[in-house]
């Protein structure tokens, strides 16, 4: 990778790192342990960290961002019902993204899409056990546009010899700086998902697009997305689904407090970790609430 990319550009990733709710490592559960680490590694660029025999993981330098969990007897789930849209993995500039566009085209890697959100560049694929992925660079947030308090967020398409004619140098894996932007969900109802994720866990409502609604923390477009495009109405998840087991959402300790009193006070059971505690959505999507390592 080209050694002038932190002088010449300046990270993107800034707001999501910094925000009072901010996304911390996402855990999946494999039906193919071996399968999945490998895509992560020779796809995604991220590293292994430390495996053992029934897990994997993975990260960006030495920040833990996605944790495979051998689960072979998981049970698929259902495209039309809740859970994982992708994970969407943040790169620290655009010319991160581009090189990895390069490396994509190059290694002809099944891309499903990509897009110019206006306030981010966006491509998006799936791993081996159908879990949506988007690798994305934001645009600085003095280009964003808003509209009534929310940010505007589009759908256009991405121009990807612009973007990869930015390509600077080689791929050479994950950058220490990447980290998981936000991540984005198949629920049931917007209206449940807005009670729980604003109401409850505290993100503001950032933007509201047709059949979704994004959720943002310290002034970013969104950490977390919710939509209803193909699982409306979608019933709560399987016990032991294939694909998302939990993700992480990282905040200070007296967050993580008044977090855990609302949701008391709304009658919603928490089980304790070693650091923090853990929350069921509306369909049993597993949030993990822990304070900074």
């Amino acid at each position: 990778m080209s050694s002038n990319i932190a002088a010449a550009e300046v990270s993107t990733n800034a707001i999501p790192l910094a925000a009072p709710l901010r996304i911390g490592a996402v855990t999946l559960n494999a039906r193919n342990l071996d399968e999945l680490s490998r895509y992560y590694q020779q796809v995604v660029g991220l590293k292994v960290l430390d495996r053992d025999a029934g897990s994997v993981r993975l990260g960006a330098g030495s920040t833990l961002l996605l944790e495979l969990i051998s689960n072979p007897d998981a049970v698929p789930r259902d495209p039309r019902g809740a859970g994982l849209f992708h994970t969407a993995f943040l790169m620290p500039t655009r010319t991160h993204l581009a090189l990895w566009a390069k490396h994509a085209v190059d290694n002809r890697f099944l891309i499903t899409g990509a897009s110019d959100h206006g306030v981010s560049e966006a491509i998006y694929l799936y791993d081996p056990e159908g879990n949506g992925i988007e690798i994305y660079s934001d645009r600085p947030s003095s280009e964003w546009r808003y509209a009534d308090s929310y940010v505007e967020m589009v759908t256009e398409p991405l121009d990807i010899a612009n973007l990869i004619a930015q390509a600077d140098g080689e791929w050479s894996g994950m950058p220490d700086h990447g980290t998981i932007g936000h991540i984005h969900l198949q629920i049931g109802s917007l209206e449940t998902a807005e009670a729980f994720y604003s109401e409850i866990l505290g993100f503001d409502v950032a933007c509201r697009y047709p059949g979704a609604t994004f959720f943002g923390s310290g002034g970013y477009h969104h950490q977390i997305a919710t939509n209803i495009w193909s699982s409306k109405g979608a019933g709560r998840r399987d016990d032991n689904p294939a694909g998302l087991a939990v993700f992480e959402i990282i905040a200070d300790e007296p967050l993580v407090a008044a977090i855990r009193r609302r949701a008391k006070q709304a009658g919603l059971a928490a089980t304790d970790t070693a650091k923090g505690f853990i929350l069921s959505d509306p369909w049993n999507n597993r949030v993990k609430m822990a304070p900074p390592a």
